[in-house]
């Protein structure tokens, strides 16, 4: 526990130092600004967009201390992590680059793929279930060829879908920066409930880092996420959320409003002959301002729902009940955004 908590400042100030050295030095770049332009910026001022930067500094550095510290006892989660600091790595060019010069969604993807198929490289994918029924375990590799196949088609699909989500989600300040504070450190207890101590430091070290750049990522936000903080932040939440079993229940649950709202704007983009890719305002976040609240009570009432319902995924053991719970809360929110979008704007 002293090593968490060693992991856990450490992450926190040296975060913290990041955002207030990339808070200087971003006024020399005047292409690392966010200008306020259109219906989906609210902001009055210009605001650098490289609070990704300073996370990704935190959680390396603080990862690099766990391991000096306390390193996995199993090779294999060595490999493992190994793959989650380099897949980091490549992300932090990628998104700063898109926040330069805006590369678009193709150059992004191709990205997130190629990350993604670095995690399944360093043994980081899904390949096993439990059946709800039973609680028996069902493993994909034990199917022959198809077995492959499927474990690499949803790897692939759960860590860009959780990139996208997270950069969907990063709307708001301080929204996707909470949720994924609020991931990570309930990822952490999960790891060290069921004896994974090593692994859970560098849960751990993002919620720290999650945690170190909310003052200067909360509303009115001094820093924004920008492309690299979200990529790297979903990358993060989705690898780490394969490295211990159940854990993608755990995931799911914390995670069900923004992802069930990402799968509505994606049918609902698709309906409305529009490119699934393109930014508007049609997320849960933006409907619920056009209906008047205020940015810090959206953040909170997620940030409520992301806490609650990831204390239930630990304390619920049935996982006939945690599908019950996941099914009734992604059906309640695809009826409100559903019945949101019908409703005219009564703000903004």
């Amino acid at each position: 526990m002293s090593t968490s908590l060693l992991v856990l400042f450490a992450s926190i100030f040296i975060t913290l130092i990041g955002c207030l050295i990339a808070s200087k030095l971003s006024h020399r770049f005047d292409a690392l600004f966010d200008n306020p332009r259109g219906a989906r910026h609210k902001h009055q001022r210009r605001i650098p967009r490289i609070g990704g930067v300073a996370l990704y500094i935190g959680f390396v550095v603080a990862s690099c201390i766990a391991y000096f510290i306390d390193p996995p006892n199993n090779p294999e989660d060595t490999y493992r992590i190994m793959g989650i600091l380099i897949g980091c790595t490549i992300l932090l060019p990628i998104g700063l680059l898109d926040d330069i010069v805006e590369l678009g969604w193709i150059p992004q993807l191709i990205g997130q793929i190629t990350v993604s198929i670095l995690a399944i490289c360093t043994t980081i994918f899904i390949e096993r279930f439990t059946n709800p029924m039973n609680g028996q375990i069902i493993e994909l590799n034990t199917i022959p060829v198809l077995g492959t196949i499927f474990t690499a088609t949803i790897t692939l699909l759960w860590i860009t879908g959780m990139m996208n989500t997270v950069n969907w989600l990063d709307g708001l300040d301080g929204l996707a920066t909470g949720v994924g504070a609020i991931a990570s450190i309930l990822f952490a207890i999960h790891m060290y409930r069921i004896g994974q101590t090593e692994v859970s430091l560098y849960a751990t070290a993002m919620a720290g880092a999650c945690i170190g750049l909310l003052p200067f990522n909360f509303n009115p936000a001094r820093l924004f996420l920008g492309s690299s903080g979200a990529m790297i932040l979903g990358y993060c939440l989705a690898t780490l959320s394969i490295l211990a079993p159940a854990r993608i229940a755990t995931a799911l649950l914390v995670m069900s409003v923004p992802i069930s709202d990402t799968a509505w704007q994606i049918y609902h983009r698709y309906r409305s002959n529009k490119s699934i890719f393109k930014g508007d305002r049609g997320h849960l976040h933006f409907r619920l301002i056009d209906r008047g609240f205020t940015q810090t009570t959206i953040v909170l009432i997620y940030w409520l729902a992301c806490g609650l319902f990831g204390i239930i995924s630990l304390m619920v053991k049935s996982q006939i009940i945690k599908i019950i719970i996941l099914l009734c809360l992604i059906t309640l929110t695809l009826s409100y955004v559903s019945y949101l979008s019908r409703k005219k704007p009564l703000s903004g």
